[in-house]
């Protein structure tokens, strides 16, 4: 599987060692001091679960080039449905506001949107989560729809 490489992370997809650890909380010398944080600990349990999800269209490890540390996962949430795949995304506390998760979700969903079965990616925030709305917008993610409890955003090819 074939790593993606930005201007400043490396986005690799897990492998089962990695979701081992992850569950088993076998801290890793890779890992950011607060990596991983509840969100990965989620994703791990259910790519134990799903463990067809561990493939270049699944979920991927953030890992900052500048000290090869872990600091986030994103994934897609694969296959397609009607030609459109969910995005998620999380980077660990110690290295938010760094513009990490939107260069991140920006080069998966190019990834994403090169495939054929692939029109749109989308996500959904909270209102309460301006943060991540933020990340969406600066990943090239338009707002398309809107509850009291979730605005959603999208990126089409």
């Amino acid at each position: 599987m074939t790593d993606l490489v930005t201007a400043r992370l490396i986005l690799r997809p897990w492998t089962d060692p990695d979701v081992k650890a992850v569950v088993e909380d076998a801290r890793q010398p890779s890992w950011a001091a607060d990596f991983p944080s509840e969100g990965d600990t989620v994703i791990a349990g259910v790519l134990v679960e799903n463990p067809s999800w561990l493939s270049p269209f699944g979920h991927r490890l953030i890992i900052e080039r500048s000290t090869d540390e872990v600091v986030g996962s994103l994934g897609l949430f694969w296959p397609p449905s009607d030609g459109r795949v969910e995005i998620g995304y999380g980077v660990v506390p110690s290295r938010q506001g760094r513009g990490y998760a939107s260069e991140a979700t920006a080069a998966l969903t190019a990834f994403a949107l090169q495939w054929d079965d692939v029109r749109a990616v989308h996500a959904n925030v909270e209102p309460s989560n301006p943060a991540s709305a933020r990340v969406l917008e600066k990943a090239g993610f338009s707002r398309y729809a809107s509850t009291d409890e979730l605005i959603s955003y999208q990126r089409t090819s």
